[in-house]
């Protein structure tokens, strides 16, 4: 978790990437010039949510802990207390691996 209290605001996510194996299936070791940066990774806090028209809060469908897939572009890089994370909008995360 943060050490720090960081709370993203609205639709936005933080996300810590899981980082891809360094051998393939057959022992085939991967130098790093050769890794793409994973397109997995672990919610470490969600903003509260959006509005709509009349006011209410949306809450999002994400939650502290949940393992998404993002796509490759998406979100900004930070490095927060050390930590290389991304936030990101909840609409860039294309689903939630159970």
């Amino acid at each position: 978790m943060l050490t720090t209290v960081f709370r993203p605001l609205h639709d936005r996510v933080v996300v810590r990437r899981i980082e891809a194996k360094d051998k393939t299936k057959g022992g085939i070791i991967i130098p790093d010039t050769a890794k793409e940066k994973p397109a997995e990774g672990e919610i470490v806090a969600v903003g509260s949510g959006t509005r709509d028209e009349s006011g209410n809060l949306n809450p999002l469908d994400v939650k502290v802990g949940d393992r998404i897939i993002f796509g490759k572009w998406s979100g900004t890089e930070i490095k927060f207390n050390g930590e290389d994370l991304l936030i990101m909008k909840e609409a860039d995360v294309m689903g939630v691996v159970a």
